[in-house]
């Protein structure tokens, strides 16, 4: 077999463009391949494609044109934003996993990354500790998709032998977009108004406690996974994957440290419903046990990086800074 042939779906998301280099710096430019629906603003030097991963015909042509052995499927659409239209993000965000792991199937892909979320969780699941094999009774059609998603995953691996692997993220915090579709963004949010503004209102109450993890963990625990051995793997749905848990008020507080003038408001809205259902805090003791998963950012650390982040990016915009 010749060498590697990575392809990323969903390559403009949040993750997706934190993800990107790391690969390229692993496998190299002319071995990584990025494909989103929208050309967005594209600045990395591997090559790039403006294409529907619901649309299987110019997916099949993608993979078997630049014979890929690896997929990260990325694509979807989040909760907040599910919620505004179920139906569609039913069936984007199934289509395109139901199409990623056919078409894996019958090629040279030996292996295929989809992640899931803690949206899989609902109020069956105990709030504290969440562990592995909580009950799955999502809230909202988002963690409904990724429980099928996990299940899908699931049969691939056990009937196809397909190596597919999957990570149930936590709230992801990262400096490089500003989301607008998931229930835990806030945090995001709160950064770049800490540094652009004196005050932000924030969808969620002070109290509501949520499984956080810094973007640089994410992308490292992924690509961890996707080095694992096969035979050290235990699960085949989905990896519980902790980091940290903090409310907003907690946000705020470390923030002010930094920037005393930060004010922050409390309006909440529909998401709040959304994080209520969620967990607290998660058990990760698989994926610790089977590939050795540790976190390096804490609430600390993710507020010292991600003031330093979004200020170089601001500046690099134009935009206005706090002294």
């Amino acid at each position: 077999m010749g060498k590697d042939v990575i392809l990323v779906v969903g390559a403009n998301g949040q993750v997706g463009k934190a993800l990107l280099p790391q690969l390229i710096h692993i496998y190299g430019d002319r071995s990584v391949i990025a494909i989103d629906i929208s050309s967005n603003i594209w600045s990395w030097t591997c090559r790039f494609f403006t294409l529907d991963a619901a649309d299987p015909k110019k997916l099949y042509e993608i993979i078997h044109k630049y014979d890929v052995t690896q997929i990260y499927h990325l694509a979807a659409i989040l909760s907040a934003n599910g919620e505004r239209n179920p139906f569609q993000t039913w069936e984007v965000n199934i289509r395109t996993v139901l199409n990623v792991l056919e078409i894996a199937k019958t090629s040279r892909v030996s292996k295929v990354f989809i992640p899931s979320s803690i949206a899989v969780f609902g109020s069956g699941a105990e709030k504290e500790n969440t562990a592995q094999f909580s009950h799955l009774d999502p809230s909202t059609v988002y963690g409904i998709s990724k429980v099928a998603t996990e299940n899908w995953i699931y049969y691939y691996n056990t009937k196809y032998r397909l190596d597919a692997r999957s990570l149930r993220y936590p709230g992801i915090i990262g400096a490089q977009t500003i989301p607008s579709g998931g229930t835990t963004d806030y945090a995001v949010e709160m950064f770049y108004k800490a540094i652009s503004y004196e005050v932000f209102t924030c969808y969620l109450k002070p109290d509501t406690i949520l499984p956080m993890i810094y973007i640089d963990d994410a992308i490292r625990a992924t690509i961890e996974l996707m080095e694992a051995p096969f035979d050290a793997l235990r699960i085949r749905s989905s990896y519980n994957l902790a980091a940290t848990s903090f409310d907003p008020s907690m946000l705020t507080a470390r923030i002010k440290q930094y920037i005393p003038k930060l004010r922050v408001y409390f309006e909440p809205d529909f998401r709040q419903k959304i994080a209520e259902s969620w967990p607290n805090s998660i058990d990760d003791q698989y994926a610790r046990a089977d590939w050795k998963w540790s976190p390096q950012f804490d609430l600390e650390a993710i507020t010292t990086r991600m003031l330093a982040e979004v200020s170089k990016i601001l500046e690099k915009k134009g935009g206005p800074i706090r002294s």
